[in-house]
């Protein structure tokens, strides 16, 4: 395992996109907050964390064509099992580095909020800093999520387009909205109540508002790792039942 991910690892650090794509995302960002600058404050940079919505879609995306979606266009994944790597070691290896990759990106975020704000005049205290982290790390937790769940697509269908757009929709929340607006109807509410307290986001939700209040919020923690797991499973299952395509 640790050399598969070793491998995986420096194939995606020498993506040259990779570099451009999120240097772009950070020059952008800079250069909105410095023509929004006239009206920041001490606590500017909370406002700003509405951005992070983004990064599921923008940087998880790219993260997930790059870990998940590459290897359907090259022989990378057909190499891997002709050499007798196991199905299932492979799906685990793409979760954790999208768990690793995703960390990285999602910890740089904060800081540049904070060295851009800190530039401008208006450096964020520890506790407003804490919050900040804190919506980063949702956003984290649902894009390893959606990764794992898109990846059953990519292996199940053997398409990128279709891999990716199931992504997208999950990472911008259609998917979450539609299965809300589904369990919430009077016949299945009626059947199984609460069944919509078990979404995605409503588990992150939780899972950060049980951190920030001080209390380890223990079920919403095992919601999510369930979840991802399940999510998990399904790829390992789709990769094993599918002849690779290349």
């Amino acid at each position: 395992m640790i050399k598969l991910l070793r491998g995986e690892a420096y194939r995606i650090l020498r993506k040259k996109r990779l570099y451009v794509f999120f240097a772009a995302l950070a020059v952008g960002y800079v250069l909105v907050a410095y023509v929004r600058s006239g009206g920041f404050s001490a606590e500017s940079i909370l406002g700003d964390t509405r951005l992070f919505i983004l990064l599921p879609p923008l940087a998880g995306g790219v993260l997930f064509s790059t870990i998940y979606l590459d290897d359907l266009s090259s022989k990378n994944l057909a190499t891997l099992i002709g050499f007798g790597v196991g199905k299932a070691k492979i799906a685990a290896a793409k979760l954790i580095l999208t768990a690793l990759f995703a960390a990285v990106v999602y910890a740089l975020a904060p800081l540049l909020l904070y060295a851009a704000h800190a530039a401008l005049g208006f450096p964020a205290t520890a506790g407003v800093m804490a919050l900040v982290c804190a919506m980063s790390l949702k956003q984290m937790l649902t894009t390893v999520a959606f990764s794992a769940l898109s990846g059953a697509v990519a292996y199940g269908l053997q398409k990128k387009a279709a891999a990716m757009v199931a992504y997208i929709l999950l990472a911008f929340g259609v998917v979450s909205q539609l299965a809300g607006l589904l369990l919430r109807t009077e016949f299945v509410s009626g059947v199984v109540p609460g069944l919509d307290r078990r979404l995605m986001p409503d588990i992150t939700d939780r899972i950060i508002t049980g951190l920030t209040g001080g209390v380890f919020p223990v079920g919403a923690v095992v919601e999510y790792v369930v979840y991802v797991l399940a999510a998990l499973a399904l790829s390992a299952l789709a990769l094993d039942r599918r002849e690779m395509e290349f």
